[in-house]
């Protein structure tokens, strides 16, 4: 946090509703949003549009630096197989630091911003002040997302996504990179068991306690 600006970082797995509730939380306390996931989803559908290999650092490096906003609004980049090949090239170390500062630079405008991604409170900021780690179980996270995903017509089925969560949380977990853990410093808001609402109003409760003295 800088005078001017709060920080609320929001990490967490593949479909806990982390996404949601930091939208809603930005949307609450009035601070900027940015969804870190989408940054690393518009650099899988340009490397899969180009036919550009997962693993070629310099290459995907290059996409990162130069992303537009017209891919980061995409519809495309929800796409059960985008989502997979971004978890893939956000182990790699040269793209983690190029979008880096992008994020940092969005989290240190005024008035400050939610950000949400998997590694927001332990590398992006660090600082930040205050953090959750929003989870829920497996199997609820992949209900909510093929419901999700069937909702704008796409064929999927809850097999598919459930074995892809699963995967994810693998990779995610184990990346040499910045790997998907819980802050010493983070509250943990188990999601499983609530609805958007509930859920809002459990973290409005954890930021307020953190941000009162500063506003």
């Amino acid at each position: 946090m800088t005078n001017n600006t709060i920080t609320i970082a929001v990490d967490g797995p593949a479909a806990s509703g982390k996404g949601t509730l930091s939208r809603q939380l930005a949307k609450h306390f009035g601070l900027n949003y940015l969804d870190t996931g989408s940054l690393y989803r518009a650099v899988a559908l340009i490397a899969l549009n180009d036919n550009i290999p997962l693993d070629d650092e310099a290459a995907l490096s290059q996409v990162a630096g130069s992303l537009s906003d017209d891919v980061l609004s995409d519809p495309r980049l929800r796409e059960p197989g985008v989502g997979e090949a971004a978890s893939k090239i956000s182990s790699l170390i040269p793209v983690r630091e190029t979008l880096l500062n992008y994020q940092r630079e969005r989290a240190e405008t005024a008035p400050g911003a939610v950000l949400d991604g998997r590694d927001i409170g332990t590398v992006v900021c660090p600082d930040a002040d205050v953090k959750l780690f929003v989870t829920a179980s497996s199997e609820v996270r992949a209900e909510r997302r093929y419901k999700e995903l069937l909702s704008k017509g796409q064929d999927v089925t809850y097999d598919d996504i459930f074995a892809e969560i699963e995967r994810r949380d693998a990779r995610d977990s184990s990346r040499s990179a910045a790997p998907l853990i819980k802050a010493a410093d983070a509250h943990l808001l188990d999601t499983t068991n609530l609805d958007i609402e509930r859920a809002l109003d459990a973290a409005v409760y954890l930021v307020n306690q953190a941000i009162k003295p500063k506003i």
